[in-house]
């Protein structure tokens, strides 16, 4: 069951070493500028850091001495992401680096189809891996009741749902689904993917969600800090809303 007062100053998880207080967190894979990095997590009033590992080597990415040198990453606590991993060892291989690297102990599991969707069974084979060594996973799922709880009981920490395809900002596509999945469970679930727009954000939450991850509609905006600013303020009032359908 959800907590339908969800207080804004109060971890909703604690995993790994990292406490999770914000309700928004925000991706950065898609900057360029460190400074607008650091910008848009204070705008955004995060204090998770994602990084990661392209096991392609094929994408820009933005250098972590260049990353400090624009801000406190000691303020953030660190996770780390599979977002470029198309297939469980992809996965596993990564979180493995990042453990090595950066003593990251939390993971924000993806595994994702050639369309970029999530990809249930590999993301189950992974999580059941890394659970294993010892990590705190979020995996990244579509909407289904059913693998949510395979998850859950393999011991994922929390859950991150696609309210719709990634970068679609077409907002949550099935509330019916996304609510089933949050009711399942008993773990924090984070809706994720296509959240666009603050109402889409609002919507997001006011399903039951205990958190959003908004990236696209923030990175790709005239003005990326403003708009993680307009985010922050749509969860702000979203908490202070009770989910619908209770």
């Amino acid at each position: 069951m959800h907590d339908a007062n969800r207080p804004v100053n109060t971890p909703w998880l604690v995993a790994g070493g990292v406490s999770f207080t914000s309700r928004l967190i925000v991706g950065i894979e898609q900057y360029a500028d460190p400074r607008l990095v650091a910008d848009v997590l204070a705008a955004g009033g995060c204090d998770v850091f994602i990084t990661t590992y392209d096991p392609t080597g094929d994408r820009a990415s933005l250098l972590l001495s260049d990353l400090d040198e624009a801000m406190d990453l000691t303020r953030y606590g660190w996770i780390g992401t599979t977002s470029f991993a198309y297939s469980a060892g992809e996965a596993v291989d990564t979180a493995k680096k990042l453990r090595a690297a950066f003593g990251i102990e939390v993971i924000k599991l993806d595994v994702r189809t050639p369309d970029n969707l999530p990809d249930g069974e590999p993301t189950v084979a992974a999580a059941k891996t890394l659970i294993g060594d010892g990590f705190s996973v979020l995996p990244f799922i579509r909407p289904d009741a059913g693998l949510a709880k395979r998850l859950v009981d393999l011991g994922a920490v929390a859950l991150r749902v696609m309210a719709s395809p990634v970068a679609s900002a077409r907002g949550v596509l099935d509330p019916d689904a996304v609510r089933a999945v949050i009711e399942t469970v008993d773990v924090p679930v984070v809706a994720e993917g296509g959240l666009g727009t603050p109402e889409q954000v609002s919507e997001a939450l006011a399903l039951g969600a205990d958190a959003v991850l908004v990236n696209t509609a923030i990175a790709t905006a005239r003005d990326s800090p403003a708009t993680a600013a307009a985010m922050r303020r749509a969860v702000d009032a979203a908490l202070l809303t009770e989910p619908a359908g209770t």
